[in-house]
């Protein structure tokens, strides 16, 4: 059953707030239905794996052909036929296009599922799997393939130092002075998918109450930690509820 905590939430922005920039950051529940494995949920990534063994540059440096083999079995899934954008991100890539005033689309995501939805502009803060970072040079490059500890960088001629473009734990996310610029602008923060529990994306919704009046929402499968700080809250099924909510926010569907 899909319901919200507060009220109708599609019908507020477009009949009370005037909005102009949208703010949107999307969690692994989003890519979840496509067929992709979440994290933090009860049966997730981290519930059957060590994430010391596997997601921090000790561990990579460690033992890198470990690291390489979990990365490139996820890398592989990643391009398996059946693993396809859903109607959320075809959703969210229709509310960027048509949209008249700024959608800021930023993922928690490394999968390349926004972009093949058609997503045109889309911030990886956590970097993406579909591409690898030479720690030698810093080289950033497309692939597609294995990694393993004799890959080549194509830039330096170095062995062994290219990595999956992946922020691993102790990291710092990718991008944060253009997710923070785009936060100071937001008139509207929308929370897809995400558990809530990882920093600094946690933290955004805080952030923007505190700086100015945002309203905010959360769609979401079920109530996360930070729930409680949203403005409207929606759950369910993101395939689901975010279509309806993208077509109330483009006046696609009449209030009532």
């Amino acid at each position: 059953m899909i319901w919200s905590r507060i009220g109708r939430i599609a019908d507020l922005p477009t009949n009370v707030l005037p909005i102009t920039t949208i703010v949107i950051l999307t969690g692994a529940g989003v890519s979840q239905e496509s067929g992709l494995d979440t994290f933090r949920d009860r049966g997730g990534v981290w519930s059957r794996v060590n994430l010391e063994d596997l997601a921090t540059p000790q561990a990579f440096h460690r033992d890198p052909a470990q690291v390489h083999a979990f990365y490139n079995d996820r890398r592989a899934r990643l391009q398996q036929p059946d693993i396809q954008p859903n109607p959320a991100h075809l959703a969210l890539a229709r509310l960027q296009r048509d949209w008249p005033g700024e959608v800021v689309l930023v993922t928690q995501n490394v999968d390349d599922l926004h972009e093949r939805a058609g997503t045109p502009r889309v911030i990886h803060m956590h970097g993406e799997l579909l591409k690898a970072r030479c720690e030698q040079c810093g080289l950033i490059l497309p692939w597609l393939g294995p990694l393993s500890v004799v890959s080549k960088c194509p830039a330096c001629r170095d062995y062994g130092r290219l990595r999956p473009h992946v922020v691993w734990f102790g990291e710092v996310p990718l991008e944060l002075p253009r997710i923070y610029d785009a936060l100071a602008r937001a008139d509207l923060f929308v929370s897809i998918g995400t558990s809530g529990s990882v920093y600094p994306a946690a933290g955004f919704v805080g952030h923007v109450r505190s700086e100015a009046k945002v309203r905010c929402v959360e769609l979401n499968l079920e109530p996360q930690s930070g729930s409680g700080q949203f403005d409207e809250s929606d759950y369910g099924p993101a395939s689901l509820i975010l279509p309806a909510f993208v077509d109330r926010l483009l006046g696609r569907v009449p209030p009532g």
